[in-house]
């Protein structure tokens, strides 16, 4: 766990975000009905990869057309977001 935890603080301090994403996507059976999927993952603004990825995903296996992708991310780290605690850095 310990690994991972490092892992996920240096992908942000590489400018890695939590980025959330709406996709709407036309229902296979009755295509004038649109579903909402909310897709997160940790990803780098702007080429956003992990969620090309996930979308390439999505059309080469799933039946759902997507109609519509909306993407937010979370803000940037700060000074004041990090404290020093015993050695480990707390991210609040």
């Amino acid at each position: 766990m310990e690994y991972a935890d490092s892992l996920t603080w240096r992908r942000r301090l590489e400018g890695w975000r939590l980025a959330t994403a709406e996709i709407l996507y036309r229902m296979p059976d009755h295509p004038v009905v649109l579903q909402s999927f909310i897709w997160q993952h940790l990803d780098l603004a702007p080429e956003f990869p992990e969620l090309r990825r996930f979308l390439s995903f999505w059309e080469k296996n799933l039946d759902g057309p997507i109609h519509s992708v909306r993407v937010c991310r979370s803000g940037l780290l700060s000074g004041e977001d990090v404290q020093v605690l015993d050695g480990r850095f707390l991210i609040q």
